[in-house]
C-alpha cells in the first residue's frame, strides 16, 4: 500500500501530529538522496554528511508552526530551501571559528559542465543565489533545486509545475548569470 504524501502534508497542515509521524518514513529515502546530492558538491571531506543535513532539515521543517503545504512538490521545495540555509549557518559558523580561515566550496557545474568541477565559496554562492531571487525568483529556485539538490529538469520541472523547456530556458539564464556574479566577486566558477 503506497502512502499518499500529499494527504499526509494536508493533514499535517491542518494540525495533525500524528500525520507528521506517518510522513517521516514515507519521505525519509528522498530526502537522503537530496542529502547526499547538496553534499556531493563538496569537494573536500565535508563535516557534515548527508544524515546529519537530513536530520537538521526535518527538524526545521517539522518546527514551522502551521507550515502549509498541499504537495509533494511543496516539500521537496521547502527541504531543498532548508538544506540550503542549513549549509550556509555551517559555512558561516566554520569561517567564524577560523576567523575568515578555510571556507566551505562547492563546485558549480551543470552534471560535470564541459567535464570538468570548478569550485567556489559557498557564502558567495548564497549571496548570488539570493540577489537572483531579487531579480529573478524562478530562476533563483530552478538553481537551487537543480544544483543544490541535484534534482533532473524533469524533477525541476514536476516540483515547481512548469515546463521542460522553461526549465532549460531558465536554468540556462540562471548559471550564466551565477558564473558572472561568481566571476565578478573573484571566485572561480564554470567557464
Amino acid at each position: 500500500m503506497q502512502i499518499d504524501i500529499s494527504q499526509l502534508l494536508v493533514r499535517w497542515s491542518g494540525g495533525d501530529e500524528g500525520a507528521l509521524q506517518e510522513l517521516i518514513p514515507a519521505v525519509y529515502a528522498e530526502l537522503r538522496r537530496l542529502g547526499r546530492s547538496t553534499l556531493r558538491r563538496d569537494s573536500r571531506e565535508s563535516l557534515l554528511q548527508p544524515t546529519a543535513l537530513v536530520h537538521e532539515a526535518w527538524m526545521r521543517i517539522a518546527g514551522k508552526p502551521h507550515v502549509s503545504m498541499e504537495t509533494r512538490k511543496q516539500f521537496y521545495a521547502l527541504a531543498a530551501k532548508m538544506m540550503r540555509d542549513i549549509l550556509v549557518d555551517h559555512a558561516r559558523r566554520r569561517q567564524a571559528a577560523k576567523r575568515g580561515g578555510s571556507h566551505i566550496e562547492i563546485p558549480l557545474d551543470d552534471a560535470n559542465l564541459a567535464g570538468r568541477s570548478q569550485e567556489v565559496d559557498y557564502l558567495i554562492l548564497d549571496d548570488a543565489l539570493t540577489r537572483l531571487g531579487e531579480l529573478k525568483p524562478q530562476c533563483a529556485r530552478i538553481a537551487e533545486l537543480r544544483y543544490l539538490t541535484g534534482l533532473t529538469i524533469d524533477e525541476t520541472a514536476e516540483v515547481l509545475n512548469v515546463s521542460h523547456a522553461t526549465i532549460e530556458r531558465e536554468w540556462g539564464f540562471a548559471r550564466a548569470w551565477l558564473r558572472r556574479e561568481l566571476q565578478s566577486a573573484g571566485n572561480s566558477a564554470p567557464p
